[in-house]
């Protein structure tokens, strides 16, 4: 995943940016990136940011650089921004999304007068170059923007940063977002909100579906109208985005009571606490307790100053055990207790079976469990959100392909199982459950998701848990 920032400002805007960028850090893990814009060019750093955090690795950036424009990113792919001269003159890009037809892309751009790309260690290409390559076919950085809307199979949001100002490009279904903000002498530019609210800006606007509008520090102008239709990522609301975020006028800390309390008007099961695995897991947690009338409670306690974020390593097995780590339970809130577990989702399984066994490691009675959103069985093919490699890493698809005694499965036959009303789902629920040793286990509802975020089903992309585009 990842996160972008940028600020058009009548005075430096270093500090701004640095605080700005930095309030994306929980979007990814590997690099961090700002360029500003000032009387002399461009200035840039990158650093990789998996051992140290941004703040710190930046910490020379904001005394060094000087500037009244800037752009940077938390970026859990690419290095980024990069610097561009082009025929449409010098500018800096950075990106946010995913491109699935890359290839095609390369070809086209080599058909188009591209000669070279660089090739990054891993043997691809770096995605914001790829990007930045195919707004320089056109006359103008708005008609680039534009194309790159039609081109690219997947999902891509972009900022470019000239000395003028920012042109800022959300991805043509909207699945990710893009808001501007402004206060008196400065317009910023953003993917979570919560990244300015101490900044003094106030909102402005969330780019629509597919919009393109340039900031200055004067103000901003909509260089193309937003699309009609837009498939806003739920997923953003259930886990990755920020409690204090807001997309499309709903909060993320407001939408995930609300699906607490929506999955608590369905659930019979008799419990003593109800918990949340932190972080994300929590605040459903709170939701679920308050319409149902449970204790809330923390059974155990994340531990962060060394450990942020459970998929930190590129190697599943170090994730699963820093994961474990970094959960500490508070055995007296645990012991002879029945306990109804709320988490964000269930993907590989792995994490949840293991946080389970300590927890009746620990004297837990009963452990119920209560994933916030439907079984996930297919891999986002949109953006960059989990790094697994085939759908059968998702625990959902394994036990599909046991029940049925097959490795394929039609997607006639997994609608039926993303059907919590028949059979099939009851059973490859019941299953997941056994393996994972849970005392019972029932997900969240798409219509109670749906209701929790509270705008048009039609407007959110649910293609993670039903396979619809």
């Amino acid at each position: 995943m990842g996160g972008f920032f940028g600020v058009a400002s009548k005075n430096d805007c270093v500090v701004d940016l640095y605080f700005g960028i930095d309030y994306h850090t929980h979007l990814g893990a590997r690099r961090g990136g700002m360029a500003v814009c000032n009387d002399k060019g461009f200035e840039r750093a990158i650093h990789n940011i998996e051992n140290s955090p941004f703040r710190l690795k930046f910490a020379k950036e904001i005394d060094g650089f000087k500037g009244k424009v800037g752009i940077g990113c938390i970026s859990d792919t690419e290095p980024q921004p990069l610097l561009v001269n082009s025929h449409l003159g010098s500018f800096a890009i950075t990106t946010v999304g995913r491109i699935n037809n890359e290839e095609a892309l390369k070809e086209n751009c080599f058909a188009n007068g591209t000669t070279q790309f660089m090739e990054m260690s891993n043997g691809k290409l770096n995605a914001t170059e790829l990007v930045a390559a195919l707004v320089n076919q056109k006359d103008t950085i708005a008609d680039g923007l534009a194309y790159v809307q039609e081109m690219v199979e997947g999902s891509m949001s972009v900022l470019i940063m000239t000395q003028e100002g920012i042109y800022c490009s959300r991805d043509k279904w909207g699945r990710t977002p893009v808001v501007i903000a402004k206060k008196e002498d400065a317009y910023c530019v953003t993917f979570e909100t919560s990244a300015f609210i101490n900044l003094g800006y106030h909102y402005v606007k969330d780019l629509g579906a597919g919009e393109i509008v340039f900031i200055s520090s004067e103000g901003h102008e909509v260089l193309k109208e937003a699309n009609k239709d837009m498939r806003m990522c739920s997923f953003l609301w259930v886990y990755y985005g920020y409690p204090t975020s807001t997309y499309e006028g709903m909060n993320v800390e407001v939408m995930r009571n609300n699906c607490g309390k929506e999955m608590a008007k369905r659930d019979k099961v008799d419990v003593d606490i109800v918990a949340g695995v932190p972080d994300s897991g929590t605040a459903h947690a709170v939701g679920y307790s308050n319409a149902s009338g449970y204790k809330f409670g923390r059974p155990f306690i994340k531990y962060t100053p060394t450990w942020p974020r459970s998929f930190t390593p590129q190697n599943q097995v170090e994730r699963n055990l820093i994961a474990k780590m970094k959960l500490i339970p508070v055995k007296e809130l645990i012991k002879d207790q029945r306990l109804l577990l709320i988490d964000d989702s269930i993907v590989r399984g792995t994490q949840l079976g293991e946080t389970t066994e300590f927890l009746y490691e620990s004297g837990a009675k009963e452990v119920h469990v209560r994933p916030a959103c439907p079984p996930i069985m297919f891999g986002c093919k949109y953006l960059n959100f989990a790094r697994f490699t085939s759908d059968m890493d998702l625990i959902s698809r394994r036990v599909i392909c046991d029940l049925e005694g097959t490795d394929e499965v039609s997607m006639e036959l997994l609608q039926e199982y993303a059907d919590p009303d028949t059979e099939k789902y009851r059973n490859m629920v019941d299953e997941i459950g056994r393996r994972l040793n849970f005392t019972s286990l029932d997900f969240a509802r798409l219509d109670e998701l749906e209701n929790a975020i509270g705008l048009e089903p039609c407007k959110l992309c649910t293609y993670c848990w039903n396979g619809k585009e």
